[in-house]
C-alpha cells in the first residue's frame, strides 16, 4: 500500500523558553539538519492550529498546553528540496508554511519520536538560529524577541 502524497501546506513551530532558549531537533533523514518542528497538514481540513498542535506532540512529546502556542500569522513560501520532491504528488514544487511560536517553562522534557529525529538541544536564539538548516526557520527564530509579549 503506498503512502498518499503530503499537502503542500506546513507548520514550523518555534518551541522557545521565556529566556529565549530555541529547541531544535536533529532530523533522522539528513545528518546535521536542526531545525525546529515542522510538519505538513494530515487533511485539507486540518487547521494551521490543529497541525502545530499534532507536530509539537509527535516530534517532541511536548503538550502545546503547558505552554502558550501563538500564532505569528507569518507565511514563508518556499521551493520543496529535491531530495523531498517525491513525497509529493506530481508538479508539486513548492510548499506554504504558516509560523506559530510556542512558549514552554525552562527544562520542559522533550521525547523524541526517532523515527523523525535522532537529537536534541536547547539554544540560545541567535545560536539556533545560525544552526537551523533551512533558511525560512532561522529568519523565524531570530524575528522571536518581536513576538515576545
Amino acid at each position: 500500500m503506498s503512502r498518499p502524497f503530503k499537502i503542500p501546506q506546513s507548520v514550523l513551530v518555534v518551541i522557545h523558553t521565556p529566556a529565549l532558549e530555541v529547541l531544535l531537533i536533529n532530523r533522522a533523514d539528513a545528518t546535521e539538519f536542526w531545525q525546529s518542528v515542522t510538519g505538513a497538514k494530515d487533511r485539507e481540513d486540518e487547521t494551521f492550529a490543529q497541525t502545530a498542535r499534532r507536530e509539537v506532540m509527535e516530534e517532541t512529546g511536548i503538550d502545546v498546553a503547558t505552554g502558550k502556542l501563538t500564532d505569528w500569522n507569518l507565511e514563508n513560501v518556499y521551493d520543496i528540496y529535491p531530495r523531498w520532491l517525491h513525497r509529493y504528488g506530481p508538479g508539486v514544487t513548492r510548499n506554504t508554511e504558516h509560523v506559530f511560536g510556542l512558549c514552554v517553562p525552562a527544562q520542559t522534557p522533550v521525547t523524541l519520536n526517532p523515527r523523525e529525529h535522532t537529537a536534541w538541544q536547547w539554544l540560545p536564539w541567535r545560536q539556533a538560529a545560525d544552526r537551523c538548516f533551512s533558511p525560512s526557520n532561522a529568519e523565524a527564530i531570530l524575528m522571536l524577541p518581536e513576538f515576545i509579549s
